[in-house]
């Protein structure tokens, strides 16, 4: 099949199509470095947004598994600290399916733009993930735990920070130990947007008055935390895929829970941070994406033919869409 004609002209990032252990299709375009005219590769480190959510998740039922964690203990347990007015019951359970109602210090059904959040305060501050605690730990709950379903960033901030809690590390030293090194996925990290490795890729945005592209380096966390903001490759995305369905990180039981229906409303269904895909025939395709200024990305995998997607953009093009067009074809 030609994918070529899946990917609209213009689309700057990678693309990846995996079947039944083939590499099908995999191509670059656009310049992970514009200014200097360096090109987008199959081995570019891209930023991946809130992708990073289903590392957070893999780490917390190896825990689970481990003993170190139950689903059912709470935030108060687990972080003694003084919340506010968040509510001290909230589960691991209820952070992992986005029902614990906590403030979330980046609402997406109210702001728009994720860059919103640095006009007051400084985004190189953000460089822990318990740096995003004066972003919401005044507000009040969105909703009683468990009510419903309602994506949530700082459930996974706080699932970082509880990552650190039980481990005594910090969330992506314990990733890198129990998650990239042993699938070898060595070009994926949590790295600080003023410390970037080689081969990474700089996320730009269009500036319409200037009719020009700049950085996105003031526009999101200065490095990733529990809700999102490492770097990786789509080489590596195929290697977590393999090891997680494998049964390499946590056991099958436990996969098929993950990638399961965990919560959902009228629109979406989500697992444990990872979403499920409904398809019109009843299959469910597991997926996770991310999106920042700058930053596009998304990868399924469906299990009935062995398919991996993978497409990720450095200029926030529509990899949703191209991502459709394959699996339709």
């Amino acid at each position: 099949m030609n994918y070529g004609t899946c990917i609209e002209e213009g689309f700057r990032g990678c693309v990846l199509v995996n079947r039944e252990g083939e590499r099908i299709y995999e191509q670059a375009f656009g310049y992970a470095d514009y200014a200097n005219g360096r090109k987008n590769t199959l081995d570019t480190k891209f930023p991946t947004a809130s992708a990073g959510k289903v590392f957070v998740a893999v780490a917390i039922l190896q825990l689970i598994e481990a003993g170190k964690l139950q689903f059912t203990d709470t935030l108060g347990k687990l972080i003694p600290m003084d919340w506010k007015a968040i509510d001290t019951d909230i589960t691991v359970r209820q952070l992992l399916t986005h029902t614990s109602g906590i403030p979330d210090y980046f609402d997406e059904s109210v702001m728009e733009d994720y860059d919103e959040l640095w006009r007051d305060y400084p985004n190189y501050k953000i460089r822990r993930s318990s740096d995003l605690l004066p972003l919401f730990l005044e507000k009040p709950m969105m909703y009683p735990k468990g009510e419903r379903f309602q994506y949530n960033n700082t459930g996974f901030v706080v699932l970082g920070m509880i990552i650190e809690s039980v481990t005594g590390q910090l969330f992506d030293e314990y990733l890198r130990e129990h998650i990239f090194e042993p699938a070898g996925m060595m070009d994926t990290g949590y790295y600080e947007l003023d410390r970037l490795p080689a081969k990474s890729a700089n996320a730009y945005i269009y500036d319409e008055e200037r009719s020009d592209y700049y950085t996105n380096i003031y526009s999101v966390d200065v490095k990733g935390t529990g809700a999102g903001g490492a770097f990786t490759t789509v080489l590596d995305i195929l290697k977590l895929w393999d090891c997680l369905l494998a049964g390499e990180f946590i056991s099958l039981d436990m996969v098929n829970e993950m990638t399961s229906i965990q919560a959902s409303d009228d629109e979406d269904s989500y697992g444990y941070g990872i979403w499920i895909g409904v398809m019109e025939d009843g299959r469910c395709v597991p997926n996770f994406m991310g999106c920042d200024p700058g930053v596009s990305f998304v990868t399924s995998f469906d299990r009935t033919d062995g398919t991996c997607i993978i497409v990720v953009s450095n200029y926030g093009d529509n990899v949703w869409k191209i991502r459709k067009n394959i699996a339709d074809m």
